[in-house]
């Protein structure tokens, strides 16, 4: 019972579902609104087990003692006075809360992104070698695009047109054939979560 009752209720509201999309009735949308509301609530049970998992890493690593042990400490004491300053002193634009966002955590998350910068000019170095014919015409499109999107490109005739050619033709027919490839496995992996083929979100087994 503690599996096949689940498995009833997913193939219970995931045919709802489906039914709501085609039959946009009233009563099919009050339901789906309904849902949508729930969904709200469990997000916030997430973030609450987010929130203790986290705690729960960072004291076995302040008790443990291990490598950079006190960052855990700095993590732990930034979230929970972060969260008071917000839930006492709210979270409009002129308050400590949003003043930390904009002038800490902001600043942070660009560092962050911009040693992303440094793996991708790596990546990009590695991939681009012209070994094979693939590569070759890899580096080619590559060269001509960043050629038609810096200002380089006024002095060079055509290169901004093609460049945009092969943004706006060649590159637009991969990703709708990546989304399709993407459309269909989602599809077929609701199909076999509805029908309780696909139990892995059950803990596995039979």
């Amino acid at each position: 019972m503690k599996r096949k009752l689940p498995l009833l209720i997913v193939m219970i509201l995931g045919i709802g579902m489906i039914i709501q999309y085609f039959v946009p009735h009233p009563f099919s949308m009050e339901i789906y609104r309904i849902v949508l509301d729930w969904m709200i609530i469990i997000g916030a049970f997430y973030l609450v087990l987010g929130i203790g998992g986290v705690l729960i890493i960072n004291y076995h690593k302040i008790k443990r003692r291990k490598e950079n042990w006190w960052l855990s400490i700095i993590t732990i004491v930034a979230l929970f006075f972060v969260a008071l300053v917000g839930i006492f002193n709210g979270v409009t634009s002129e308050t400590l809360f949003m003043k930390i966002f904009l002038n800490i955590q902001l600043p942070m998350q660009a560092a962050i992104f911009s040693l992303l910068a440094f793996y991708i000019t790596s990546a990009a170095f590695r991939s681009f070698r012209a070994k094979t014919a693939e590569s070759t015409v890899l580096l080619i499109v590559a060269i001509i695009i960043m050629i038609g999107n810096i200002p380089l490109s006024r002095y060079v005739p055509g290169s901004s047109m093609f460049s945009e050619w092969i943004l706006s033709v060649l590159n637009l027919a991969g990703q709708r054939g990546i989304l399709l490839g993407v459309g269909l496995g989602m599809a077929a992996t609701s199909i076999k979560i509805i029908l309780g083929i696909e139990r892995s979100y059950l803990g596995g087994g039979e």
